[in-house]
């Protein structure tokens, strides 16, 4: 397998190092003034259903699709623990039996874990009080909500301490970026108070956005109606600053990334395997190609990219796979190019098939001559005969 570094230098290695993944420079366990922090609960919001990122999640939660060589969670509940939190509490509802499948209790990830179901979705501010009664947490303690849908490396640490400082109800993680009418809008004082709550408004005050990550205060999780469909952003935060509670934004510009689309859950696996952002979860070292046990490459096949190749999949001979995810026993057959696309498990791609930013389901076949591009997604279980699809005039 030839595996090419972006900038021209020296390739990766080609067998990964289980468990040999890079130190995290934003370990955060212990406090700011040098000692360590007191126990730490966080809940983490994986009710969704993903349908963003259909087909992979017809049958699974997103949280539990791979990526980088692990579910998604995995990384997720890694950072978590980095960053000092020692008990999270996932609030889960689509699937929600598969979590503690994949997770257990915890333990392999230096975490306790516990789990709580909705039996009907109940927005985020729902979900948060219905996994409040999961908390051992008292009514003044700091409890961290994780969205389930982040990759972020912003310092929790320093979230933890404003938040302390400001006695504040709520502290936000506030990300700048380029476009803040796709987010919630949050303008904050010159000391960091959050002014206002302005979700997703086209005509933003300010680049700076609610990033998903929030330090409550845990009376104030109590005070949200139980078994209430309930909006954090639309409803608690608006209502808090209101009433002149404390509400603080912790602004930091470090990687982060919503990874609900495709696009977007490619692009965080590039990054987690290229070391963008660190994560104890990644079972290889960090490089242009990250190929898992049992994977088999040709000599003759191209994998770069950030790609990950998952366990028992197969690349043939002048296959070129770059910057995508092949699930556990896909193949790629001689002459095939896979870029910045995800091919489910299972999965057969056909000589000279042409793949550019598609999803293929697990246990799917691409037959020869096939090209699909530009988000082109196919179900499950489904067979393409030959040359069926094309986007060019070329066949």
């Amino acid at each position: 397998m030839r595996s090419e570094a972006a900038n021209g230098g020296p390739a990766a290695p080609e067998q990964p190092i289980p468990g040999d993944s890079q130190p995290d420079p934003g370990d955060s366990r212990a406090g700011r003034d040098g000692g360590r922090r007191p126990p730490l609960e966080a809940i983490l919001l994986v009710g969704g259903q993903g349908t963003r990122l259909r087909p992979l999640t017809v049958d699974r939660p997103k949280q539990l699709v791979p990526c980088a060589g692990a579910p998604f969670l995995a990384h997720q509940l890694a950072r978590a623990a980095a960053s000092g939190i020692t008990r999270v509490v996932l609030a889960t509802c689509f699937r929600a039996e598969l979590f503690a499948e994949a997770f257990g209790d915890g333990s392999g990830l230096g975490l306790e874990l516990d789990y709580v179901e909705e039996t009907v979705p109940l927005g985020t501010g729902g979900g948060i009080r219905n996994a409040a009664a999961a908390l051992r947490s008292g009514p003044d303690d700091p409890v961290v909500v994780l969205n389930g849908d982040l990759l972020s490396g912003h310092d929790l640490s320093a979230q933890l301490d404003m938040h302390s400082k400001a006695e504040a109800a709520v502290t936000l993680h506030l990300e700048e970026v380029p476009d803040p009418s796709r987010f919630g809008c949050v303008p904050t004082d010159d000391d960091g108070r959050v002014t206002a709550f302005l979700e997703k408004t086209p005509n933003p005050v300010t680049n700076r956005v609610n990033a998903g990550c929030y330090v409550f205060r845990r009376r104030v999780i109590d005070q949200i109606p139980a078994g209430t469909v309930v909006s954090v952003e639309r409803e608690t935060f608006p209502a808090l600053i209101a009433a002149g509670e404390v509400v603080m934004g912790y602004a930091e510009t470090a990687y982060w990334l919503d990874v609900g689309t495709p696009e977007a859950f490619v692009q965080g696996s590039r990054d987690l395997v290229r070391g963008a952002l660190s994560s104890a979860a990644l079972p290889g070292r960090c490089g242009e190609a990250l190929a898992l046990p049992g994977a088999r490459v040709d000599p003759a096949a191209t994998v770069t990219g950030g790609t990950v190749v998952g366990a028992a999949c197969v690349v043939e001979a002048a296959a070129r796979v770059d910057g995508s995810i092949l699930m556990d026993g896909a193949t790629v057959a001689a002459g095939a190019t896979v870029r910045d696309s995800i091919v489910g498990a299972g999965a057969r791609i056909g000589p000279e098939v042409i793949l550019d930013a598609a999803v293929i389901g697990d246990g799917a076949e691409i037959m020869a001559g096939n090209e699909l591009r530009c988000g082109a997604r196919v179900w499950p279980g489904v067979r393409l005969s030959p040359t069926a699809i094309r986007f060019s005039t070329d066949a």
